[in-house]
């Protein structure tokens, strides 16, 4: 609705009632009605919403379904992209705000077309904005609110969790959080024990349920399988609504027990994907109803509810723990007290044995051993008479390597027979003998009296004896005893214990003295292996070499063709150049070489043809060079020649020529007969070669050039290439330089209405206004600004300021066009950063257009689609610029949506005296199509009057060209308006020739 242009008169009684009603209007139906009230209309419907199009509110209340909704956002939209029927004034946009709140009235009688009518829904417009914008900050606090409840009924579920409170407390305190955020009288919590398929309700507070199931009991699944429970649990998703709802809900029949709820909200308590239970709530109140938030609420707190219940499972285990754990600590502890009178002993035994275990060690001889080994025992119980008796290695005789007793110092070595040495060996066990203990193992017959200890042979003189095996895994191999002819001294089981821990150790120490005199023997054989073992490993040395080398030969050769890798072509290529700097004379050249067309052949024939071509490429390279040449493969299709004798440059070339003509040759893959050729680049050593990637840089840079000119040829690497790489680096330099100091600058060439020459439009074309070369065209830089990814910064550079320099030159209904590249729409947010631009320029939207070529359409049909639609609804239309020279230009005339179609100037050319035929027949096809497509048509390239008349007698509405004006700054064309010299600086003209086409950004 545009401002009365006349003097706002003066505020009438009506007027300041109607303001006074503004004011005192607090919702949006209280605006509406004061509106109406001052327009005296009556409504027939009205939509509203703080967040536009969403939760749209419409009075009356009929007026609010679906598609009537629908119809009123769809009337807003048009309104925005300026498309509403302007003879319609029964609709009243009252107020829009992008992104916040929009008004619409549809009034039964049209809106009368008066400045007093237009203020009033102007200033009502202001109060409905003001009050949405209320309702919007109401929301939000709303919602913090909500938030800072839910924060703290979860730090108070937290506390509870961490609190020593018994379960029935905790458990009233979480039916207290859950009643604070929400309906919560009737509550309860279940919980499931996948491992026996039961259900055990902790809680249940139910004021109507006089069937409610016990606390504290676990029940069979089976028992809830058609109840909500069991669905609640088996289906692992919330359920929500009333029976009927519910119903419809499950995944099964449902059986309703206990009393049927007016709502039943329940939640699954789930970790992991599994679900440990649930909690539910109902309502038995007509009107206290559950929502979708209560669902997501119930849910989010359920997760945290679960967690603190395994809190304090966890708390109790650990409880119970503690105590097992401090009765277990006591039981020790008597155990601990009992063991205290044995440990000195143990102590004083365990050194004992130490010291045993050490003699073991001793180099000292076999007497020495044993007479240490008395000592030892002596210390531990009385040992005045003390022998050891081993069995020989055949086991036949019994020998006693060391004896004292009864002043005897030795005993002859015996048959084993029917001793009581023998039979402590016999029953690998120790033996306490005493006088009856004798007569009884002679009664047995255990024993012989004949082979009784002692110096007499009559009878036992001993007073007690004492006796231990010598055990060695399950093998015996001997007996150690102690024996007493005295009345106060004698043995006890202790003794008998403390004999047998010594006899143990005793059996290692000489186990490990035997093991020490074999393992001498057995280092005397050692050194004799070890020497056989050392020709052994010479000769597998030998092998392992040979495995190496070729090993080394795999990792420095590329497996496809067995030529030399680039790793060995790099090694090749530093010992030239360390070469070079001792003799500097001695100079060689690298030709970098890849396949024409190669992946062509990859792509049509397959890789094997491929790996074919590379073979037979190699074959013929090796053909080309000689000792001490080397042909490498460097990656896919390149190679590498290292020359390493190059007197002069022609050397290099002479091979490269030969190599040329030696791929020309047709090759057989694949059953098929191909051609190949290769480009070359050439770099013979130079000073300024000091590492390899310098000299490859170099051949790469040639052989660019080679393909480049062509293909199938060599170039070779010189100064002039050198400087053209650097002008690149300079131009690129230069480029960002002149980006940071916005250099680049539109030019504005005009668009004519052909009947009377009056502009419509502008296209707004870049320029560098380069501070010592001048002003440069696209074509001076646009290649370089590609390459080094400049050319988007540049394009919004132009963008910004062909906005800000255009407005000065709309009149009317002009508009201004600007191109705009494939790239840009890889960004499905083109169309936010333009109206971004826009508005920071405060540049009319509906005065620009874009301009696209069919090769934008081609790279991503569906994306641009999406981006023009959208621009179209922010009023931004679209022009299709070169029409006629794609492969489907037809195609996109329907599928997109464009504003205007520009006829490419090939077909303008021909225009004009001579037989024209053929271009008049495309123009008027093309017109023809554009006006049944309601389209707008733009002649480009027009040069001549008779191409302008023309054009006007097929019809053709439009046209740009040199004849009507050349791109100019926008001062020019404003001076120009003004009857004024152009005093700013002229586009340059060719010197001779027609009109270039102008190049695209």
């Amino acid at each position: 609705m545009q401002p009365d242009p006349r003097p706002e008169p003066s505020a009438s009684p009506g007027v300041a009632s109607f303001h006074a009603g503004l004011l005192a209007a607090t919702t949006p139906r209280q605006v509406i009605a004061v509106l109406l009230q001052a327009l005296g209309r009556r409504l027939d419907a009205a939509y509203w919403s703080p967040r536009w199009p969403e939760a749209v509110a419409s009075e009356p209340a009929g007026a609010g379904n679906d598609s009537a909704v629908a119809r009123a956002v769809r009337e807003v939209s048009a309104r925005r992209a300026g498309n509403a029927v302007r003879s319609d004034n029964r609709h009243v946009l009252l107020c829009d705000d992008p992104g916040g709140g929009a008004a619409l009235l549809r009034l039964e009688s049209p809106l009368p077309d008066t400045p007093s009518a237009q203020r009033l829904c102007r200033d009502a417009g202001a109060r409905m904005a003001e009050v949405l914008s209320l309702e919007r900050l109401q929301a939000a606090v709303a919602h913090l609110q909500k938030a800072e409840r839910l924060q703290r009924a979860l730090f108070a579920i937290a506390d509870i969790a961490g609190s020593d409170l018994d379960k029935p407390t905790m458990l009233r305190g979480l039916h207290k959080i859950v009643a604070g955020l929400m309906y919560a009288e009737n509550f309860y919590i279940v919980l499931y024990d996948e491992a026996r398929d039961s259900l055990r309700f902790i809680y249940y507070v139910d004021s109507e349920d006089t069937e409610a199931p016990a606390v504290d009991r676990d029940f069979p699944m089976a028992d809830f399988e058609r109840r909500l429970t069991g669905y609640l649990i088996r289906d692992a998703r919330p359920l929500m609504g009333t029976t009927e709802e519910l119903r419809a809900q499950v995944s099964g029949p449902l059986r309703i027990a206990g009393a049927d709820s007016i709502d039943w909200l329940g939640v699954p308590m789930q970790r992991n994907g599994r679900v440990h239970g649930g909690l539910v709530v109902q309502s038995y109140v007509e009107g206290v109803r559950y929502t979708n938030e209560d669902r997501a609420l119930l849910a989010f707190v359920a997760e945290h509810i679960l967690t603190a219940l395994e809190r304090k499972r966890g708390q109790r285990e650990l409880e119970r723990w503690v105590e097992e754990r401090t009765e277990q600590l006591a039981e020790t502890n008597v155990m601990l007290r009992d063991q205290i009178a044995e440990v000195e002993r143990a102590e004083h035994l365990q050194a004992s044995l130490y010291q045993i275990a050490a003699l073991a060690n001793s180099e000292e001889g076999s007497e020495a051993f044993y007479r240490q080994v008395h000592d030892v025992v002596g210390g531990l119980l009385y040992a005045e008479n003390f022998y050891i008796a081993l069995l020989d290695e055949d086991r036949q005789e019994l020998v006693f390597p060391y004896y004292r007793a009864a002043g005897l110092q030795a005993n002859p070595p015996r048959k084993p027979g029917r001793g009581l040495t023998e039979y402590v060996m016999r029953q690998r066990a120790p033996a306490l003998v005493d006088a009856p203990t004798f007569q009884s193992l002679v009664s047995r017959g255990e024993i012989e009296p004949g082979l009784a200890i002692g110096p007499s042979l009559e009878g036992p003189k001993t007073i007690c004896w004492l006796g231990a095996p010598l055990l060695e895994s399950d093998k015996v191999l001997g007996a150690v005893a102690v024996q007493s002819y005295r009345e106060d001294r004698t043995y006890d089981e202790g003794d008998a214990e403390l004999l047998t821990f010594v006899a143990h150790q005793i059996a290692s120490s000489l186990q490990r003295r035997r093991s020490a005199e074999a393992l001498q023997q057995l280092n005397a054989d050692l050194e004799q292996r070890v020497q056989d073992r050392t020709r052994e490993l010479s000769e597998q040395i030998a092998v392992r070499k040979g495995v190496e080398t070729q090993l080394k030969h795999q990792v420095m050769h590329d497996p496809l063709t067995g030529l030399p890798n680039r790793l060995y072509m790099r090694d090749r290529i530093e010992r030239a150049i360390a070469g070079m700097k001792r003799h500097p004379e001695r100079r060689f050249a690298l030709l970098y070489l890849d396949v024409d067309r190669f992946k062509v052949i990859n792509d049509s024939l397959g890789h094997l043809a491929g790996d074919g071509v590379l073979q037979e490429v190699s074959a013929r390279l090796l053909h080309c060079v000689r000792e001490p040449d080397v042909v490498a493969r460097l990656s896919g299709d390149e190679f590498a020649v290292l020359l390493e004798e190059v007197p002069q440059p022609q050397t290099a070339t002479r091979v490269a020529q030969r190599i040329l003509e030696t791929l020309q040759g047709g090759m057989q893959v694949e059953g098929r007969e191909l051609n190949s050729s290769a480009s070359i680049g050439i770099a013979i050593s130079h000073p300024r070669h000091q590492s390899v990637d310098a000299l490859l840089q170099d051949a790469d840079t040639a052989l660019y050039r080679a393909k480049a000119a062509g293909r199938n040829r060599f170039v070779l690497f010189d100064d002039s290439l050198q400087r053209a790489a650097m002008d690149v680096l300079g131009m690129e330099q230069e480029l960002r330089r002149g980006l940071a100091a916005r250099e680049f600058e539109p030019y504005f060439q005009p668009l004519i209405r052909l009947s009377d020459g009056a502009r419509v439009g502008y296209e707004a074309l870049v320029r560098w206004n380069h501070p010592v070369r001048g002003v440069l065209a696209p074509g001076d830089f646009m290649v370089v600004a590609e390459e080094c990814g400049l050319i988007e910064a540049i394009d919004w550079q132009m963008y910004h300021s062909s906005c800000i320099e255009g407005k000065k030159l709309l009149r009317d209904d002009m508009f201004i066009t600007i191109n705009v590249s494939p790239r840009h729409f890889r960004n499905e947010d083109l169309d936010a950063r333009m109206l971004a631009m826009t508005a920071e320029t405060a540049f009319d939207p509906a005065r620009l257009r874009i301009e696209v070529t069919e090769g934008t359409l081609l790279e991503n049909p569906d994306a641009v689609a999406r981006v023009l639609h959208r621009l179209r609804e922010a009023r931004i239309d679209a022009a299709l610029d070169d029409f006629g020279t794609g492969y489907s230009s037809l195609g996109y005339v329907h599928r997109f949506p464009l504003k205007m179609l520009k006829i490419d100037r090939t077909f303008i050319e021909d225009l004009g005296p001579g037989d024209a035929s053929r271009s008049c027949a495309v123009v008027g096809a093309i017109l023809a199509l554009a006006q049944s497509l309601g389209l707008e048509v733009v002649a480009e390239g027009i040069e001549t009057e008779a191409q302008h008349q023309a054009l006007r007698r097929m019809g053709c509405l439009h046209g740009q060209g040199y004849l009507f004006g050349r791109p100019q700054p926008a001062a020019h064309w404003l001076h120009e308006a003004a009857g004024q010299s152009a005093r700013p600086r002229d586009e340059p003209r060719p010197q001779a020739g027609p009109d270039p086409a102008e190049p695209r950004t």
